[in-house]
């Protein structure tokens, strides 16, 4: 009766480990109101984080290859409202960089449980 149950438990945790993995992670937090927002806007502040992702060597490069120079850079982000600067930033932070790294991560960790169930269980596997 024992050995019956272990296959399936092994598939049923094996699905939910891949599941897990390849499910989005999601970010929750407050939303401040309108009012807060605008009155927070600071131009300075905004500039500055733009400023920092613009001088990354992988930005810069991008950029040079779409054929954009760091002067048609500064007077496009010149000519930007507050509020666009400020929308800006904040979507600067919402970037994920290299986003396909953790969805490898989970495949090998979810073919190294696969394996080491196969293991567990006395079973072999023969590719000829």
């Amino acid at each position: 009766m024992r050995i019956s149950l272990i296959k399936p438990v092994a598939w049923g945790l094996a699905m939910l480990m891949f599941l897990i993995g390849i499910s989005p992670r999601v970010d929750a937090g407050f939303v401040p109101s309108e009012i807060i927002m605008h009155s927070q806007i600071d131009r300075a502040d905004d500039m500055l984080k733009v400023q920092k992702i613009l001088e990354q060597k992988i930005v810069q490069q991008r950029l040079e290859a779409l054929g954009f120079t760091e002067g048609e850079i500064q007077k496009r982000l010149n000519q930007l409202s507050d509020e666009q600067m400020h929308n800006l930033a904040l979507n600067l932070d919402e970037l994920k960089v290299g986003g396909a790294l953790g969805l490898i991560i989970a495949l090998l960790v979810i073919a190294i449980l696969v394996v080491l169930l196969i293991q567990l269980t006395g079973h072999r596997v023969i590719v000829k």
